[in-house]
């Protein structure tokens, strides 16, 4: 990597174009990371408004730079490595666990890791579509690797999201979908 200052505890926009450009981040991946930013952005906003301590700056980088490294295997783990020889542990946490992660929906308190997870599970390539519609793109996709079990666990998890969700929305008291305008 070449030789550049990056900005601490948390890299700003700017660095995390840099780190793009470094890690050859393709064109489409950096809009979805940016649409997943913007999504994860506005509720962490909107629970903060309603009782949560979310960090913001956090969430926004998390969402950035999620999928950096997406062209690679593991690319959580990749990028959270990458991410924690930078210097940037609390980033890398998030975006570790970002492809596997469970969302408990009875967890009292909701984190920057919850929230991370939940926007990448509303927004399909660059679009918010919610999450009904990305539930199914990942099913096809599923299809097409052939395993057969996937198409269960994934309806399992989408429906551990879904009370996620509901319980979201109750805490800000709006349908995440009275929002969306602000996410496209």
């Amino acid at each position: 990597m070449k030789q550049r200052e990056l900005t601490k505890p948390y890299p700003t926009y700017e660095d995390c174009c840099y780190l793009w450009e470094e890690y050859q981040t393709p064109p489409h991946v950096i809009r979805h990371c940016k649409a997943v930013s913007k999504t994860a952005v506005l509720l962490g906003q909107e629970l903060n408004q309603n009782g949560c301590r979310l960090n913001i700056s956090l969430l926004a980088v998390a969402g950035w730079l999620h999928d950096m490294l997406r062209l690679k295997e593991d690319h959580g783990v990749c990028a959270a490595s990458e991410l924690c020889r930078l210097g940037y542990d609390s980033v890398a946490e998030a975006v570790r666990v970002h492809m596997r992660y469970q969302l408990d929906p009875e967890k009292p308190e909701v984190t920057e890791t919850d929230l991370l997870c939940f926007a990448d599970r509303l927004v399909k390539e660059d679009q918010y579509v919610g999450l009904e519609e990305r539930m199914e793109y990942i099913i096809e996709k599923s299809r097409q690797c052939g395993d057969p079990g996937a198409e269960e666990r994934i309806r399992r998890s989408f429906q551990r999201t879904k009370v996620f969700q509901e319980n979201i929305e109750k805490r800000i008291g709006k349908r995440i979908e009275d929002i969306r305008g602000m996410m496209d």
